[in-house]
């Protein structure tokens, strides 16, 4: 395991204060508050904290209500809501100098049998084709190298590559709102970390970084790297349908159907090398265009 990813696993590991309170740290992310992939992967591991173990995160639904202090620890104040026969839900708050940040509903599910189909996976290049991020990153000269490498810092635990150029690597000209981008962890997890809800975490964790780039490719914005967009996520929903592991290779492939009022919204689904729809995902993000 890379020492990049046992930092994010540290980072995710939170602290447990009380019944139903946890604290985690934070970092400094691309932009100046806490990177909102790091607040909804720490929100669903105080959740899942407080579920048996039997039962298996499927859905998840969020609002990033504030921009988080990369210089604060975040406490997290779970909600017991339901605990029935087949589900579990529970309620999260995450709270920093006093004020709500974040708010995550999450449910939970014993293992069950049923009727069973999906979407076919989309064709997509052979990862092992695609440049890394730092190869991509590196060749680009109109990126400040500032830029470059709270990027490559943001994103060393994660190996991910883009199917084609990524918004901030080539702009001016509207593109397909569609990205497609591969990505696992950097390095096998085993032991005792290896349970199903950290691969879940890890999934929802890497969601936030390219969700939003299918409505940059529609409009020739090259997004935060570049600044001629700001922005944030507003809400985020994920449904996770089938198991996969975060250290193989999974699909991220993503468009926007709608963007209007300094919104953007991004729809995508996951799949795992073998052509399982993993998880859907989609989230709402302001986008706007700096005067």
């Amino acid at each position: 395991m890379s020492q990049a990813l046992q930092s994010l696993l540290d980072l995710l590991d939170l602290e447990q204060i009380e019944e139903n309170i946890f604290r985690g740290q934070s970092r400094s992310a691309v932009v100046p508050r806490v990177f909102g992939g790091q607040v909804a992967a720490q929100a669903l591991v105080a959740a899942g904290r407080t579920v048996p173990a039997d039962r298996y995160a499927h859905s998840l639904h969020a609002y990033f209500l504030r921009p988080g202090d990369p210089g604060a620890p975040i406490v997290y104040n779970v909600d017991r809501i339901r605990d029935g026969r087949s589900f579990t839900t529970r309620r999260v708050v995450a709270v920093q100098h006093g004020k709500p940040i974040f708010h995550l509903s999450a449910s939970f599910q014993t293992d069950e049998d049923g009727l069973d189909h999906q979407t076919p996976m989309p064709a997509a290049p052979d990862p092992a084709t695609l440049p890394t991020s730092e190869e991509r990153l590196r060749g680009y000269d109109h990126i400040d190298p500032v830029i470059v490498e709270k990027f490559l810092e943001a994103r060393e635990a994660v190996d991910l590559r883009y199917a084609e150029e990524p918004p901030y690597g080539k702009f001016g000209e509207p593109r397909a709102p569609h990205s497609q981008v591969w990505f696992r962890t950097n390095g096998k997890l085993g032991g005792a970390v290896d349970e199903p809800l950290l691969h879940v975490v890890l999934a929802t964790y890497v969601s936030d970084m390219t969700l939003l780039d299918s409505v940059l490719l529609a409009h020739g914005r090259g997004g935060w790297a570049v600044g001629d967009v700001v922005g944030a996520s507003l809400d985020h929903a994920m449904w996770f349908h089938r198991p996969f592991r975060a250290d193989e290779w999974l699909l991220y492939d993503q468009e926007s159907p709608s963007a209007h009022g300094g919104r953007g919204l991004g729809q995508a689904r996951i799949y795992t090398q073998d052509g399982q729809l993993a998880i859907s995902v989609i989230q709402e993000g302001l986008v706007r265009v700096p005067r």
